[in-house]
């Protein structure tokens, strides 16, 4: 990064500052989110801002190497003392927090000292994803399913805020102010809901956004969680995203949807060869994304067959049991079912870009769908039914590797061993304990 590209990020912060201070805004909150799925944070006064966009803020590598409890391991490329980044707003995606008065929020790159980009951010993994995607002559849209769970705050174990049935309308009733604050909130904060609707488990919520640009949709669940969290602080209760609140509980999903595009053309209507490709790109290294899908221990209490987890290495078309539910109409896309919110959002949009990519590239070809639940078919291959097993198809996948880098790639396998050595004697209710409030 020149002088040049520094003075037009200053002129461009300057140009921003009116608006916000017009807004009450005091500070502005950059965020990214480590290996382990917690979105971490460092904050500038407003009339610092300027200076942020240009010269970045300070915060240490270490991040990287940090579990979701905080605990810090020491990887092959991450972990030490030694060295320190820059985080630099993105200024497109400036947005006041309608759910913490006096803040607005960017998400931020990560760069060296120099302004060179830094070669473990997971969010220019995801550009770098989506521009090698784009070198193929395709464009995708993503978005993301928000579920959580709403808790009492005055305990540590989960207790429900709301008794309300599953999909009920007497759940949305009890919760009537909570839901038109936090839809009010984000509309506020311009992000496109399509729904919010009661779920299965107790006291549980999803929330789907549009689909927008990957990178942007990955931004997207960062803010809608954050959101999530701020509304459902202010109303006296507490929100948790983990894969498995409860043991012998229904789990929080984060499932992904994508659609492939050439102009105008959404490729999936009418399941178009690119279309298949692309989805056959996804299936054929799934086992593999789970690492960065379905990233920690609660992720395999989750993930089991005949709960709608999509815990099967099948596609079908609107099947809810297999991994990939190919979802016809105008609106055609591929959902990716077996992730879970204990995921980095651009983690994930560049492992599933990279499979994909790959599949156009092979020209590859999808087996027959599964018409049924796959657990009554013999032969359908499991996914990961433990984080090492995933840990272990992701380290032989060469394509993932050379989607995230080595270096990146190494660092989140280290970072998923560092929690199984952590909690290799925890109970599944342990582990269960020790997520709920993490994420």
């Amino acid at each position: 990064m020149d002088s040049a590209e520094r003075d037009q990020l200053f002129d461009r912060a300057t140009e921003l500052f009116d608006g916000l201070n017009a807004r009450d805004v005091a500070a502005v909150a950059l965020t990214w989110v480590d290996n382990s799925g917690i979105t971490r944070v460092k904050s500038v006064p407003l009339r610092r801002f300027a200076h942020a966009a240009a010269w970045g803020v300070g915060a240490s590598p270490v991040f990287d190497a940090f579990l979701f409890d905080d605990w810090i391991i020491t990887g092959r490329h991450a972990g030490g003392p030694v060295g320190d980044l820059r985080l630099h707003p993105d200024l497109d995606r400036i947005t006041v927090l309608a759910g913490q008065p006096g803040w607005a929020w960017a998400p931020a790159d990560r760069h060296l000292q120099d302004g060179t980009p830094y070669v473990m951010d997971q969010r220019g993994a995801a550009k770098r994803a989506t521009a090698k995607l784009a070198e193929q002559g395709c464009t995708a849209k993503a978005g993301f399913e928000i579920e959580w769970v709403i808790g009492k705050a005055d305990t540590d174990d989960f207790v429900p805020a709301t008794t309300g049935p599953a999909y009920g309308h007497t759940r949305q009733i009890e919760m009537s102010d909570y839901c038109a604050d936090l839809l009010r909130a984000l509309d506020q904060q311009d992000v496109v809901v399509l729904q919010l609707h009661p779920e299965y488990a107790a006291g549980q919520f999803e929330i789907s956004t549009a689909p927008e640009d990957p990178v942007a949709a990955a931004d997207t669940a960062v803010l809608v969680r954050e959101t999530i969290r701020a509304i459902t602080a202010r109303h006296g209760m507490r929100a948790s995203f983990s894969p498995k609140v409860v043991v012998g509980g229904v789990g929080n999903g984060g499932h992904l949807h994508l659609s492939l595009w050439k102009g105008e053309q959404n490729l999936f209507v009418g399941m178009t060869p690119e279309a298949e490709s692309f989805s056959a790109g996804v299936l054929a290294h799934l086992r593999g994304l789970c690492a960065v899908g379905c990233p920690s221990l609660a992720s395999y209490l989750r993930l089991v067959p005949s709960h709608w987890a999509g815990a099967y290495v099948a596609w079908g078309t609107e099947n809810r049991e297999t991994a990939l539910r190919m979802i016809e109409g105008p609106h055609a896309n591929l959902e990716v079912k077996c992730f879970d919110l204990t995921a980095n959002p651009y983690l994930v949009i560049a492992g599933v870009l990279g499979a994909g990519a790959a599949g156009l590239a092979e020209q590859a070809k999808l087996p027959e769908p599964v018409v049924v639940d796959p657990v009554s078919i013999e032969g359908v291959p499991r996914l990961p039914t433990s984080l090492a097993e995933a840990v272990a198809e992701f380290e032989k996948d060469d394509v993932l590797t050379e989607t995230f880098g080595a270096e990146l790639a190494a660092t989140i396998v280290d970072v998923r061993r560092g929690e199984m050595e952590r909690y290799k004697d925890a109970s599944p209710q342990g582990i269960a304990n020790v997520t709920r409030w993490r994420h």
